[in-house]
């Protein structure tokens, strides 16, 4: 063995011997990030070991965690094992749609080959194909076994125009990332086509009105009567409606349905930042859940994006420093709250699923508030992860950072939601390459809709 080689072996041996006595005690957590599986990362200065280890994390939520039937995201994954809502094998459309997202971030950050990748997406995208649909559009949650509708509610038992949209961004993300490779990436891409050509944005406007509705069920029809009006979560069902190279939407679903003809605007403030928007057609809460400002943004980009009502990276980045100033000001006086511990959004919580937000605020912080907030808040951001994983490594499993926790009631739950995971390694990598912007941007039909309804976006 030549010298070199032995110097070499010597030093890797010497890491791990490093990395194994790090492990020794939870109480050196300042010197110690969570292991991921066997492999124990040093705590490091370098913000980029940091961010490796998350996306990895919660990037294998969708990898190993997923359901193996169908290869979907599992709506939740419970680390105690204990599912009283639902059962294991409830897959989620929406979380899907971040999932096959993550998977594109596998392969960017060598996690999986890309091979691999292709190999799960033609599953998941073949299950797709059978699985339960209404007008082409799929059901909040499915049977990963079966392919069967599990009722969202008693009568949401059709389908989910919302959460089909989050799929269908992820799936034309996939379809750009693979749309110049081999035959049978063709072949994954022709099927991406077909699902996406199938659904059937219009025949949600309810016999022609100007507005989207979330659900339509064979057995309830509109029961549901939800029609959607923004400001929320669903920016990106609009624009894929108005996109649609088969069941487009007339422009004035968009401006009269979800700008409500221009009441949508807002020119209030809180924390001294612009909302821009009003998050709230039917209530007075001047700001929304952090994951408002993700779930549509995880392929939409929203730098350089405006219409007639708003400029999006200005909405975005103000709601993110809303939160943030929310927490410094701490005006609850809640434990922990600070510059490093920030966030509000949906989560699991002391009773339950609850919507927190900075006028509901209950003391709750779910990580993925501010993880999923690096693009538009990275100092803050940083901050944050930083402060879990080096302070606070009992609130990290397998799978990242656990869902939500509560310094002031002392809590925090092992468990983890595939829609609060997904959000977290996809804008982390926007954040670091904007890979899955760049795919979802160059989508033609995107391009297509986001012209017809008067946004101004990059033409690359």
């Amino acid at each position: 063995m030549s010298l070199f080689r032995k110097i070499k072996l010597l030093s890797i041996l010497l890491f791990l011997f490093t990395c194994f006595s790090c492990k020794k005690s939870n109480k050196d957590v300042s010197k110690t990030i969570k292991p991921v599986e066997n492999n124990t990362v040093l705590y490091d200065s370098d913000d980029d070991v940091l961010l490796d280890t998350i996306q990895k994390q919660t990037f294998n939520y969708f990898w190993e965690g997923a359901e193996p039937n169908s290869g979907m995201a599992r709506e939740r994954l419970h680390m105690d094992n204990i599912y009283p809502t639902s059962p294991k094998n409830t897959v989620t459309i929406g979380g899907s749609g971040f999932g096959v997202m993550a998977i594109l971030v596998g392969v960017k950050r060598e996690f999986i080959t890309r091979e691999q990748a292709r190999e799960r997406l033609y599953k998941i995208v073949s299950f797709l194909e059978t699985a339960d649909k209404f007008h082409g559009v799929w059901p909040h949650w499915l049977n990963g076994e079966t392919g069967k509708v599990l009722p969202f509610s008693k009568k949401d038992n059709g389908g989910d125009l919302v959460e089909t949209a989050f799929l269908i961004q992820g799936l034309l993300t996939v379809s750009e990332y693979f749309k110049d490779g081999n035959k049978e990436e063709q072949k994954l891409v022709a099927k991406i086509d077909k699902l996406w050509r199938g659904v059937e944005w219009d025949w949600y406007t309810k016999n022609g009105e100007d507005v989207l509705y979330w659900h339509w069920s064979p057995e309830f029809g509109w029961d549901m009567n939800f029609p959607v009006g923004g400001y929320n979560e669903c920016l990106i069902m609009y624009i894929l409606a108005a996109s649609s190279p088969t069941h487009s939407i007339k422009k004035s679903v968009y401006h009269k349905g979800w700008a409500r003809n221009g009441k949508i605007v807002s020119t209030e403030k809180f924390y001294d930042e612009d909302l821009i928007l009003d998050y709230y057609e039917h209530d007075k809460s001047p700001v929304g859940p952090m994951f408002w400002a993700h779930y549509s943004y995880v392929g939409l980009n929203p730098y350089g994006l405006s219409d007639t009502y708003a400029d999006y990276w200005k909405l975005v980045q103000n709601q993110a420093r809303i939160h943030h100033k929310h927490s410094l000001k701490n005006p609850k006086n809640y434990k922990g709250y600070g510059d490093s511990i920030w966030g509000l959004t949906s989560s699991y919580s002391m009773k339950g699923y609850k919507g927190h937000r900075p006028n509901n605020d209950l003391g709750v912080i779910a990580p993925t508030a501010a993880l999923s907030s690096f693009p538009y808040t990275p100092k803050e951001s940083m901050k944050m992860l930083k402060k879990l994983y080096k302070d606070h490594d009992s609130l990290i499993g397998k799978y990242g950072p656990y869902d939500a926790f509560s310094f002031e009631h002392n809590w925090y739950t092992p468990r983890y939601l595939a829609i609060d995971q997904g959000p977290i390694p996809l804008m982390i990598e926007n954040y670091r390459s904007g890979m899955l912007w760049e795919l979802f941007m160059a989508n033609k039909d995107v391009k297509s809709g986001l012209d017809k309804l008067g946004f101004t976006h990059s033409k690359k």
